[in-house]
């Protein structure tokens, strides 16, 4: 039996993860704003915020054998800004560290993504643990998880008996997803950069919950990339979606984005052309072979899946 505690709960990734080790005999304890609904009788939920005092208080009280930290902003809230993503994202982040460390906590799981890696145009064509973290300063995200990183990296240095398990995630989809990224393969046509296929790879929600379930139980500590077999181009998104295409050369697209953006038209500025022209593709060799758990489905099972969940 392990006392696990989560952060983030409430979330997509959360709910599933709670669902995941709902018949399981380990104690949970789910943490966040608001409860996550139907909670298992193995599983107590916990008020937390982590922009606040609370991950020292709740964390010393319930003393956990191991933490699943998934709290993070992926899709900024409507008027928020990049302060309070931070507040969330990085320093959210050390007040939990710095907390386990406190509390004698034997395991940190942690969902960075692959946007650590950044979106550059040097990347390797498909992107394995070793490579650099550049996430870049212009992505809120991409930039935060970076920094989260380096921060963990620094922790196994200062404080090496606490395990880490870093998983670099893809883009998840379960069924109704609904953010940021879906609302792109909503629009009438798909958005394309001239000379760029500008590939997805998926991680369906089941997968990654399993994943995370192993990572806080049975599963051996190190860093491994999240992400189900192959990717999917705009090309193949276009096919799937039955969806035209409109491929635009890049510095078009910036130039249009540099007046929409300014004006309301746009909520993304020039500086989001590099999410779409250079996207990193992750390998999962390691999260196969390593880690000891192969996604049941593939980007384009995961993106099937999703299209019938949404009605698509």
């Amino acid at each position: 039996m392990t006392r696990i505690l989560v952060t983030g709960a409430a979330g997509l990734v959360g709910r599933a993860l709670l669902d995941t080790l709902a018949d399981t005999p380990h104690d949970v304890f789910a943490t966040d704003l608001t409860a996550p609904p139907n909670l298992a009788k193995n599983t107590k939920f916990l008020a937390m915020d982590v922009t606040t005092d609370d991950p020292a208080n709740v964390i010393a009280s319930v003393e956990p054998d191991v933490i699943v930290h998934l709290a993070s902003i992926v899709t900024p809230p409507k008027g928020s800004t990049r302060d309070f993503a931070y507040a969330v994202d990085v320093t959210g982040t050390r007040k939990v560290i710095d907390a386990a460390l406190s509390a004698g906590t034997r395991r940190l799981v942690v969902t960075s993504s692959g946007a650590a890696y950044g979106y550059h145009a040097d990347n390797a064509d498909v992107l394995r643990e070793d490579a650099p973290l550049r996430g870049n300063p212009e992505f809120a995200y991409a930039d935060h998880k970076r920094l989260v990183e380096e921060m963990l990296a620094e922790t196994r240095e200062a404080a090496p008996a606490l395990e880490q398990v870093i998983l670099r995630v893809g883009t998840v989809l379960g069924q109704g997803t609904d953010n940021q990224i879906t609302a792109l393969f909503h629009k009438p046509r798909l958005l394309g950069i001239r000379g760029c296929e500008s590939p997805f790879v998926f991680i369906w929600t089941d997968d990654l919950a399993r994943i995370l379930a192993r990572a806080a139980t049975d599963g051996p500590s190190g860093i491994f990339n999240a992400a189900g077999d192959g990717a999917l181009g705009i090309s193949d998104l276009s096919r799937f979606l039955g969806k035209p295409v409109t491929r635009l050369p890049a510095w078009s697209l910036k130039a249009a984005l540099a007046i929409a953006h300014p004006l309301g038209l746009s909520r993304y500025g020039p500086e989001q052309v590099r999410f779409l022209q250079f996207r990193p593709v992750l390998d999962n060799t390691a999260l196969k072979s390593d880690f000891g758990y192969t996604p049941q489905k593939t980007s384009r099972e995961v993106f099937a899946y999703w299209m019938e969940s949404v009605g698509l």
